[in-house]
């Protein structure tokens, strides 16, 4: 490629934007997995050009709300990211510099060998779904969420458990250089969340790296974070480094903090308060008034089973 200084570069010598992008997303195709239609790593682009490029989704997934989507603005402009902020907008703007390339996750535990994985390595094993889900934070605020993932329970089978695993855990990076509320003791660093096995293995459970057809933003945990639509909003840990599978049920970061406040399941059940306020009613997003609140967030069809010999008051 002929490489001029900027003086001698005439305009009708440069490419419009569309043609630009146009042939970056050609690129893009071109370099895609053989037979899966998937987008080869986003770490051959700027993280300017990361966040213009559109997910290639394969198909829709089964699970999905007929409900009036949050929009995109308040869904990644009002976020519970206490490695960046307690405040609930501070987060998009403390993020917006996160560096999620390189990227690596470890395996560990419980597993046939420890392994790595590189994050282009993971998003780009299987073909991305888009479902779209009711969230619900533990703030009894709720929105309508289109996440892009695919199954935990694929991805699980890859890192070759042994038979002694019995739950999941997962660890979010530490570091306060990128992530200011880490050097807070706001809480204890990392952040740890965990799933028992037959949890962390049902359709549901959407291993998320992007949300309404785009890469998943900084704000909202990229590049990898869990989607666990039937529970509280913290149960889903962002930006994780680390899964571990474990025999014994693993301590985690707000289970340790207000154990009389969360408890490790964290199931949305409207007969169960929070010691602070009621769980009866939710807020969503975008509207006035409250709703009444769903058993299990409105999946007790698909998820009630897996409780239904558990007293559900002392495992909350």
């Amino acid at each position: 490629m002929l490489v001029k200084k900027a003086p001698d570069i005439k305009s009708s010598e440069i490419t419009p934007k569309k043609l630009y992008m146009d042939r970056r997303k050609f690129i893009v195709s071109s370099a895609a997995v053989a037979g899966m239609g998937l987008i080869k790593p986003d770490s051959l682009f700027s993280l300017q050009e990361q966040q213009e490029t559109k997910l290639k989704i394969s198909k829709k997934g089964e699970y999905t709300v007929a409900e009036k989507l949050t929009s995109y603005e308040e869904a990644t402009g009002y976020t519970n990211y206490y490695e960046f902020s307690t405040s609930k907008r501070e987060p998009t703007k403390l993020a917006k510099d996160f560096k999620t390339r390189p990227w690596t996750v470890s395996i560990e535990g419980e597993v046939k060998e420890p392994l790595k994985f590189d994050i282009d390595e993971i998003i780009n094993m299987f073909p991305l779904e888009e479902r779209i889900y009711r969230w619900r934070c533990v703030e009894a605020w709720g929105m309508i969420i289109p996440w892009i993932g695919f199954p935990l329970a694929g991805f699980i089978k890859k890192c070759e458990p042994t038979s002694k695993a019995k739950f999941v855990e997962f660890t979010t990076i530490y570091d306060p250089d990128q992530m200011p509320g880490q050097k807070t003791k706001a809480l204890d660093w990392p952040y740890t969340e965990g799933l028992r096995m037959d949890e962390a293995m049902h359709p549901l459970t959407l291993l998320g790296v992007g949300m309404y057809g785009e890469i998943l933003p900084n704000q909202n945990g990229a590049p990898l974070r869990m989607v666990i639509p039937w529970k509280y909003g913290f149960k889903s840990g962002k930006s994780i480094v680390r899964i571990r599978f474990l025999e014994k049920m693993p301590k985690t970061t707000w289970n340790k903090q207000r154990p009389e406040e969360y408890g490790f399941y964290a199931n949305v059940n409207p007969n169960v308060n929070h010691p602070r306020w009621t769980q009866k009613t939710e807020r969503r997003i975008g509207e006035s008034g409250r709703r009444k609140t769903l058993m299990f967030n409105g999946y007790e069809e698909e998820v009630g089973s897996l409780y239904s010999s558990m007293d559900l008051k002392k495992h909350y």
